[in-house]
């Protein structure tokens, strides 16, 4: 798909992009430059791939944030 750089460096992507990531205006994207090329990843894209990541490291049934609130809690009985 052809798009062109608008005044201000402005970027639009096409409705059947935006239809696809599920992009509604207002949205935060992440963009990243990559070997010359720009990617742009849905905040939910990007969450979603760094829980898969973890996912490998983090035993089933683990709670990492249920472990740090309890760490924290444990910490302000202490202070």
């Amino acid at each position: 798909m052809k798009t062109t750089i608008r005044e201000g460096g402005r970027l639009v992507i096409p409705a059947a992009y935006r239809k696809a990531l599920g992009l509604k205006p207002g949205d935060e994207v992440l963009l990243t430059l990559e070997e010359g090329e720009i990617r742009v990843v849905s905040t939910r894209q990007a969450i979603a791939r760094a829980q898969t990541l973890l996912r490998r490291y983090v035993p089933k049934g683990r709670s990492l944030s249920e472990e740090l609130i309890k760490e924290r809690r444990e910490e302000a009985v202490r202070a």
